[in-house]
C-alpha cells in the first residue's frame, strides 16, 4: 500500500515538474534559444542532431516540443533525459533548481507574453559581488571587455556582468544567473592587425576573457568569434569561409562536440585548441585549474 502511494507521489510530482517548469527555462539551461519565434510557438535546432534548418517546434503555451524530423514529442523531463542522457529520477533531481512554486504564464487562456525587461544602466565593473566573480573565474583583468548590466525584468531589478552581441543584445551573467537580454546573436570581433587572417570561435564570452589573458598583447592579432551558444552556428557559416584559418576553442561537451565536428567538417585550416584543456569542461574551468599565464 504505502509502495503504491509512493509510486502514485512520484508520478504526480511527474507530472506536477510537466506543467510548472517552464520548456523555455529548461531550453536556455542548456544554452539552447529560438532560431524563429512568436508569442506561443517558436523553432529550435534539433536536440540530437546537426541541422541548418530548425525542426524543434515548441509549443510555450502547452509547454511541449515536437521534433519534426524525428516525429519524437518532448516536455520538460524527456528534454533533460535527452541532453544529459540520464534516467527519469536523475532529470528531476537536475530540475529540482527550477523555480516552480508558482503556476507560470502557460496555464493562462491568455498567449504568453515575452518576459519585459528594461536596461537601467551600463557602467564600468564595479559592484563587490562582480569583481569578485571575475576574480573567482580568474578573469578580472579583463574587466574593461565587459561591463555592468542594471536591468528589470518583470518589473524586478537585478545587475550582472554584461557582453554585448551583433544585434544590440547582452549575455548577462553573475553567480546565479545566465540569460540575454534582447535578441540572441554572436559577438564578433574585428582586429585591425590580423595579418595572418586567422578567427578564433568560441563558446561563451568567459573562454574569451580568459585568452585574452593567456594571449600574448605581441600576438594579438587575430579576429574573434564568441558563439554566445552553439545553435548560433549557422549565422556565421559565410564569415568563417573568409578566414585562412579557423582556431577552435569550444567546450568539450555534447554540444561542443558537435560544434566542433560540423565546423572540422565544412571548413580547411581548421585547429581544434581543445586539446589544451581536454580533462576540462572548458577553457576557463581549465584555467581555473591550472595556474598559467601563457600558452
Amino acid at each position: 500500500m504505502d509502495k503504491k502511494f509512493a509510486l502514485k507521489k512520484k508520478k504526480m510530482n511527474c507530472e506536477e515538474v510537466k506543467e510548472k517548469i517552464s520548456i523555455r527555462t529548461v531550453l536556455e539551461s542548456f544554452n539552447l534559444f529560438p532560431v524563429k519565434e512568436n508569442r506561443k510557438t517558436a523553432f529550435y535546432f534539433a536536440l540530437d542532431r546537426e541541422e541548418k534548418i530548425p525542426s524543434l517546434s515548441v509549443d510555450f503555451v502547452k509547454n511541449k516540443a515536437f521534433d519534426f524530423g524525428t516525429g519524437k514529442s518532448y516536455d520538460v523531463i524527456s528534454i533533460v533525459q535527452q541532453m544529459n542522457q540520464c534516467s527519469v529520477s536523475e532529470a528531476l533531481k537536475y530540475l529540482e533548481k527550477f523555480d516552480f512554486s508558482v503556476e507560470n504564464e502557460f496555464h493562462n487562456e491568455e498567449p504568453m507574453q515575452q518576459k519585459e525587461y528594461k536596461i537601467l544602466n551600463v557602467r564600468e565593473i564595479q559592484h563587490p559581488a562582480l569583481i569578485q566573480y571575475l576574480k573567482s573565474r580568474k578573469v578580472y583583468e579583463q574587466k574593461d571587455l565587459v561591463k555592468e548590466i542594471e536591468y528589470e525584468l518583470n518589473r524586478k531589478k537585478y545587475f550582472g556582468i554584461g557582453f554585448f552581441n551583433n544585434s544590440g543584445g547582452v549575455e548577462i551573467r553573475n553567480k546565479y544567473s545566465k540569460i540575454c537580454l534582447g535578441k540572441k546573436d554572436v559577438t564578433l570581433i574585428k582586429n585591425e592587425l590580423n595579418i595572418s587572417n586567422e578567427i578564433l570561435i568560441f563558446e561563451g564570452f568567459f573562454d574569451y576573457l580568459t585568452f585574452k589573458n593567456l594571449e600574448k598583447k605581441e600576438n594579438s592579432n587575430s579576429d574573434y568569434i564568441i558563439l554566445n551558444s552553439t545553435s548560433m552556428l549557422f549565422k556565421v557559416e559565410e564569415t568563417l569561409k573568409k578566414y585562412d584559418k579557423i582556431s577552435l576553442f569550444l567546450d568539450n561537451d555534447k554540444n561542443g562536440n558537435a560544434t566542433k565536428k560540423a565546423i572540422l567538417k565544412k571548413y580547411e585550416n581548421v585547429e581544434d585548441c581543445s586539446l589544451i584543456y581536454q580533462k576540462f569542461k572548458d577553457l576557463n574551468e581549465w584555467f581555473c585549474n591550472d595556474d598559467c599565464r601563457s600558452f
